[in-house]
């Protein structure tokens, strides 16, 4: 906003201000985006040191990954199941808590919704509801899978992060497991799933190839931002998150919200996987593991929480990802080389929380 105000002798001058409820947000703004850029800049250097232009590779991405109808496509399908995870995420940092088993918890719920779904559609089900329970029990699943965690961290105060990624690791072992042994398809000569009928999967958005798992996760963001900010239980959560002795003196019962954050937030992930496989893959195929869990764990960060930043980082990351696979095949680059750049933002955004803590202490001291 521009104003005017008269100088010292007269001659007015404009003054440019910022809106008032522009200010409380720009600081946030800057601690998600500078990191997210110097990122981008250290990745842009290695790329020089492999003698790949960077500004080549990056126009390379956003061509084939945002601005081409199936790249576009592919990106926005792709942050159906990430936005999921980013929810069940968020659910659990919010509160205080670290559920690093996403991946065990998502894989999981794959698996059983792709044992699920083919078997309904064979029985003669609707296909909404074959649809609608392969995810209600992947759901359930990936709650039950997270209570082991959720009842050590709630009785026995263990640290959830050790826990939770070790029953990470029982989990992806145990979908393999699963997938060669129990449910796979014996008409197949490679471990897998039966295959879910292309027409008996989520439907698409308005006649594209977008699957409206998208909406799924976007729905879910937004109701737990909601949940989080504008509800009770939310304001509960955040209370046991910042200070769990408070809220124990407060009256909170802190053991039974934690079984309910740990519920909840697998219960999310699990979700996730479903949608994966009703919505895109259609089955499960062994030792695969997309890692999902623990990639949208700096995004989440990024986006300090917020349902609103996570969206937009999550359409980033996809976009990347998706522009990745097509510039790998075309530039020779590795084509795990999004991974590097996630790495990298990760040290990034733990230098620049460190100094947002410590002007912090300045501030207060």
């Amino acid at each position: 906003m521009m104003s005017s105000q008269s100088g010292p002798n007269g001659i007015a001058a404009v003054v440019i201000t910022r809106p008032a409820w522009l200010a409380p947000w720009l600081p946030r703004l800057a601690y998600s985006v500078v990191p997210l850029l110097i990122a981008l800049f250290i990745t842009g250097g290695l790329l020089l040191m492999m003698g790949v232009n960077p500004l080549a590779y990056y126009g390379f991405i956003v061509r084939k990954g945002l601005l081409t109808a199936s790249g576009l496509d592919a990106t926005l399908t792709r942050m159906g199941p990430l936005l999921l995870i980013a929810a069940s995420l968020i659910v659990a940092f919010r509160a205080g808590l670290w559920n690093l088993g996403g991946d065990g918890q998502f894989l999981l719920g794959a698996v059983t919704s792709s044992a699920i779904a083919p078997e309904l559609i064979g029985w003669g089900a609707p296909v909404w509801l074959t649809l609608t329970l392969a995810m209600l029990a992947a759901a359930a699943v990936g709650g039950i899978w997270a209570l082991l965690p959720g009842l050590l961290k709630a009785w026995q105060n263990i640290n959830e992060i050790i826990t939770t990624m070790m029953m990470s690791f029982l989990g992806i072992s145990l979908a393999n497991v699963l997938v060669k042994l129990v449910f796979f398809d014996p008409d197949t000569t490679v471990p897998q799933t039966r295959t879910l009928p292309w027409d008996d999967r989520l439907p698409m958005l308005f006649g594209s190839n977008i699957s409206c798992g998208l909406l799924l996760g976007l729905l879910a963001v937004l109701v737990v931002h909601w949940m989080m900010t504008r509800t009770a239980f939310g304001l509960q959560l955040r209370v046991v998150g910042a200070n769990p002795q408070a809220a124990i003196h407060a009256g909170i019962p802190v053991s039974l919200l934690t079984l309910l954050v740990f519920a909840l937030s697998a219960a999310l992930a699990g979700l996730a996987g479903a949608v994966d496989i009703v919505g895109v893959q259609g089955n499960v195929r062994a030792d695969w593991n997309p890692a999902y869990g623990l990639v949208v764990v700096p995004l989440v960060f990024l986006a300090r929480f917020n349902g609103f930043g996570a969206i937009a980082f999550i359409f980033l990351f996809s976009m990347l990802s998706i522009g990745s696979e097509s510039a790998a095949r075309r530039m020779d680059i590795p084509n795990h080389f999004t991974l590097v750049t996630i790495a990298v933002l990760m040290l990034v955004l733990g230098l620049t929380e460190c100094v947002e803590q410590r002007q912090r202490q300045k501030s207060r001291g």
